[in-house]
């Protein structure tokens, strides 16, 4: 006869809410106050440095190089591990906060980005005006094509940064919730095409251009090394 698990056997699965608190307190201690700092630091150095005349202008430019270091950082934590031999969970603690805090400096500076070019016309980020007599009315300039790139990242960024917790992992299951945060690899690549487009547009200093160009080099190479380091694991088991 089949044995049904007791009650006692089906609690002792649940997390233990201290166990849980300490993991709280490790990652608002570990994770959450030096990404705090870092990210205080940078933005402050990038706004108080600009020579931009108006608040929004600063306040857009300084959080959207610190945001994009971050989103390039969490594609970086997986392919680490697999490179140098060490676990890779599903879902990892590290990971998950850097992506917490690459969607805040992403969701604040599209926020305040909205408010800096053709101000009080939002829209025209997307669709030419009426005196521009353009035959096609959706924009497909550079400034447009930046414009509906950095849009679509965003609504990716904010899927990921509601559902970056243990509640959305359960709710969705392993499969699930780890499909949907594989849709991290297209808003960097979204966010990438929408970064070199305003660094082109704008004419931006090499220093920044360096920033982004390091993000985009430095992520694609570390994931071609974990997935080259992936391939040659199941070969070697395959073989066994």
């Amino acid at each position: 006869m089949r044995r049904l698990p007791c009650k006692n056997t089906v609690e002792q699965t649940k997390p233990m809410p201290s166990i849980q608190r300490s993991r709280l307190q490790t990652r608002l201690l570990r994770h959450h106050a030096p990404l705090l700092a870092l990210s205080a630091v940078s933005v402050a150095a990038l706004y108080f440095t600009r020579s931009y005349a108006d608040v929004l202008s600063r306040a857009s430019f300084a959080t959207a190089y610190p945001a994009m270091v971050l989103l390039s950082a969490t594609l970086l934590t997986g392919p680490w591990n697999v490179v140098f031999g060490r676990r890779n969970p599903v879902s990892s603690d590290l990971r998950r906060d850097l992506g917490i805090w690459a969607g805040i400096l992403s969701v604040v500076h599209t926020a305040v980005g909205q408010n800096v070019h053709l101000r009080g016309r939002p829209w025209l980020y997307f669709v030419y005006s009426a005196q521009e007599h353009q035959s096609f009315p959706i924009r497909h300039d550079l400034f447009g094509i930046s414009n509906y790139t950095g849009a679509i990242a965003i609504l990716v960024v904010a899927a990921l940064l509601a559902t970056s917790n243990d509640f959305a992992l359960r709710r969705l299951g392993t499969p699930g919730w780890k499909g949907l945060q594989r849709w991290n690899y297209a808003a960097f690549g979204l966010a990438a095409i929408h970064a070199v487009g305003f660094l082109v547009s704008e004419k931006q200093q090499i220093p920044f251009v360096v920033v982004v160009a390091a993000c985009i080099v430095v992520t694609l190479a570390l994931q071609g090394a974990g997935f080259w380091r992936r391939r040659a694991e199941l070969a070697g088991r395959r073989r066994v």
